[in-house]
C-alpha cells in the first residue's frame, strides 16, 4: 500500500471521494472541494500513487487494483465505511474496480469521460479516438524512451500542459496558459512523470499487474453519467457505451462547453449534479 496525500473538507458530512485521472492530480478538483463540502459532503480528494504529493510505489504497481487498494486503505484509515465516488479518465476505472472489489464501500458513483469496463459486446473504438490516442501507445509501450526525451522540468511540464491545450482534450478556452502549467507542474518531477506512464504500461501489458483488475463486468452500482463532448480522446459514443457498463444509471447527460476535464471546465454543473444525485444522503 501507498500512504496517499489528500485534501479534505466538510468532515462530518457524507463521504465523497474524488478520484483524478491522468494527466491530473488532486489539483483538478480545486473548483469542487469547497462547494461540495458546503453542500454537506465530507470531501476527500487524494493524489493517487505516483501523482502529485503522493509517493511513487515501491512495489512498482500502477494498475487499477493497486490504486483501488490504496483508496480502500485511505478510507479505512479515515473511518469511512461507505462513500460516494466521482471521477473521470483513469479515476473512473479505479472507482469501478473499487466498487466491485470492496462490495458496499461505494454507495453511488459519478462517472464522466472515463475509461469503461471491458465488456465483450462493446463496439469497436472509433477511428478518430484511436488517432487521438497516439500518446497512449507511446506512454504504454515506449515509456523509457519518451521519458528520456523529456530531459528538463520545463520540457516535462510543457509536454503535460499540451493535454490541457493544443491536444484539444478540453473545451477551447477552458484553461489559461498559467492554469495549464499549474496543473502540469507536479509532472515536472521526472520520477513522477515516469510513474504516471506506468498506468499506461499496466493497461497495455508492458508492466506486471498487482492482480487482475475488476473491470470485465458491468458495475451494479447506481451511477450518474455525464459527458463533456469537446473531448478529443474519449470516444464520441461514450454515452452509448456507458449505459452498457452501468445498467443502473441516471443520464447520460451531455454537458455543453466541457471536455475531458469536466470537473474544472463546468465545475458548477458537476457540483450541482452530484448534490442532486445524492440529495437524500445529505439529509
Amino acid at each position: 500500500m501507498v500512504d496517499l496525500e489528500y485534501d479534505r473538507a466538510g468532515e462530518g458530512g457524507f463521504p465523497l471521494l474524488l478520484v483524478h485521472g491522468w494527466p491530473e492530480t488532486r489539483r483538478i478538483w480545486a473548483r469542487n472541494v469547497e462547494p461540495l463540502a458546503a453542500a454537506g459532503f465530507d470531501v476527500i480528494a487524494p493524489d493517487l500513487r505516483g501523482f502529485g504529493s503522493s509517493p511513487v510505489a515501491e512495489d512498482g504497481f500502477y494498475d487499477l487494483a493497486a490504486h483501488a487498494r490504496d483508496l480502500a486503505a485511505l478510507l479505512d484509515r479515515l473511518g469511512v465505511s461507505s462513500c460516494v465516488c466521482a471521477g473521470g479518465d483513469l479515476g473512473g476505472g479505479v472507482i469501478v474496480d473499487l466498487g466491485l472489489r470492496f462490495p458496499g464501500l461505494v454507495a453511488r458513483q459519478v462517472i464522466f469521460n472515463s475509461i469503461l469496463p471491458l465488456l465483450p459486446d462493446m463496439p469497436e473504438i472509433p477511428r478518430e479516438s484511436r488517432t487521438a490516442a497516439d500518446y497512449f501507445l507511446r506512454q504504454g509501450r515506449d515509456a523509457d524512451a519518451l521519458a528520456a526525451e523529456l530531459r528538463t522540468p520545463e520540457e516535462r511540464v510543457r509536454y503535460v500542459a499540451a493535454f490541457y491545450g493544443s491536444r484539444f482534450w478540453a473545451s477551447p478556452g477552458s484553461f489559461t496558459r498559467e492554469e495549464a502549467e499549474w496543473h502540469a507542474e507536479p509532472f515536472g518531477d521526472a520520477e513522477k512523470l515516469r510513474a504516471g506512464f506506468g498506468n499506461y504500461e499496466s493497461g497495455l501489458g508492458a508492466r506486471p499487474l498487482s492482480e487482475k483488475p475488476m473491470f470485465f463486468e458491468p458495475s451494479p452500482i447506481e451511477t450518474l453519467l455525464l459527458y463533456g463532448p469537446d473531448d478529443h480522446v474519449i470516444w464520441p459514443d461514450f454515452p452509448d457505451r456507458a449505459v452498457r457498463a452501468f445498467p443502473h444509471h441516471v443520464g447520460p447527460f451531455v454537458v455543453p462547453r466541457a471536455g475531458h476535464f469536466l470537473q474544472w471546465e463546468q465545475a458548477d454543473v458537476l457540483n450541482g449534479a452530484v448534490r442532486a444525485f445524492c440529495r437524500d444522503l445529505l439529509l
